[in-house]
Protein backbone atom coordinates (compact mmCIF):
# COMPACT_ATOMS: atom_id res chain seq x y z
CA UNK A 1 0.00 0.00 0.00
CA UNK A 2 1.23 3.09 -1.08
CA UNK A 3 1.63 6.18 1.88
CA UNK A 4 -0.93 8.58 -0.18
CA UNK A 5 -3.71 5.19 0.05
CA UNK A 6 -2.72 4.65 3.52
CA UNK A 7 -3.29 8.42 4.86
CA UNK A 8 -7.25 8.73 2.65
CA UNK A 9 -7.86 5.48 5.27
CA UNK A 10 -6.76 6.60 8.08
CA UNK A 11 -8.50 10.01 7.69
CA UNK A 12 -11.80 8.35 6.60
CA UNK A 13 -11.76 6.10 9.25
CA UNK A 14 -10.43 9.01 12.15
CA UNK A 15 -13.16 11.62 10.86
CA UNK A 16 -9.63 13.82 10.19
CA UNK A 17 -6.20 13.94 11.11
CA UNK A 18 -4.70 13.97 14.56
CA UNK A 19 -7.05 11.91 16.13
CA UNK A 20 -5.82 8.27 17.22
CA UNK A 21 -7.18 5.25 14.99
CA UNK A 22 -6.77 1.67 16.14
CA UNK A 23 -4.35 0.21 13.83
CA UNK A 24 -6.90 -2.80 13.66
CA UNK A 25 -9.49 -0.48 12.17
CA UNK A 26 -7.50 -0.20 9.17
CA UNK A 27 -8.64 -3.91 7.95
CA UNK A 28 -5.08 -5.49 7.31
CA UNK A 29 -4.03 -9.01 8.97
CA UNK A 30 -1.76 -9.05 11.46
CA UNK A 31 1.48 -9.43 10.23
CA UNK A 32 0.53 -7.16 7.61
CA UNK A 33 -0.04 -4.51 9.40
CA UNK A 34 3.21 -4.85 11.35
CA UNK A 35 5.05 -4.76 8.33
CA UNK A 36 3.26 -1.79 6.70
CA UNK A 37 3.55 0.96 9.87
CA UNK A 38 6.80 -0.66 10.66
CA UNK A 39 8.35 0.40 6.79
CA UNK A 40 6.39 3.76 7.31
CA UNK A 41 8.29 4.45 10.69
CA UNK A 42 11.26 3.36 9.46
CA UNK A 43 11.26 5.99 7.07
CA UNK A 44 12.40 9.49 8.88
CA UNK A 45 10.11 11.47 6.19
CA UNK A 46 7.28 9.85 6.94
CA UNK A 47 7.78 8.35 10.34
CA UNK A 48 7.76 12.67 11.97
CA UNK A 49 4.09 12.27 11.09
CA UNK A 50 3.05 8.98 12.45
CA UNK A 51 2.21 8.99 16.18
CA UNK A 52 2.19 5.65 17.58
CA UNK A 53 0.26 5.02 21.03
CA UNK A 54 -0.62 2.01 23.33
CA UNK A 55 -4.08 2.11 24.59
CA UNK A 56 -7.23 -0.79 24.51
CA UNK A 57 -7.29 -3.27 21.96
CA UNK A 58 -5.10 -5.60 19.85
CA UNK A 59 -1.63 -4.66 20.37
CA UNK A 60 0.89 -4.66 17.41
CA UNK A 61 4.69 -4.81 17.37
CA UNK A 62 6.19 -1.72 15.15
CA UNK A 63 9.99 -1.79 15.48
CA UNK A 64 10.53 -3.55 18.43
CA UNK A 65 7.61 -1.49 20.55
CA UNK A 66 3.73 -2.54 21.07
CA UNK A 67 0.85 -0.01 19.63
CA UNK A 68 -2.52 -0.18 19.39
CA UNK A 69 -3.20 3.01 17.59
CA UNK A 70 -1.85 6.10 15.34
CA UNK A 71 -2.77 9.33 14.51
CA UNK A 72 -1.16 11.24 11.80
CA UNK A 73 -0.46 14.97 11.06
CA UNK A 74 -1.47 17.11 8.83
CA UNK A 75 1.39 17.70 7.72
CA UNK A 76 1.74 14.50 6.02
CA UNK A 77 0.84 16.26 3.25
CA UNK A 78 4.49 17.47 2.31
CA UNK A 79 5.21 14.26 1.58
CA UNK A 80 2.53 12.67 -0.54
Amino acid sequence: MQLKELVEKYVSLGGGYGRPVALAAFGFDHDETERLFASFDEDYNISRYFHFSRAEGAAYRINGFDHTHVSIDADVASVL
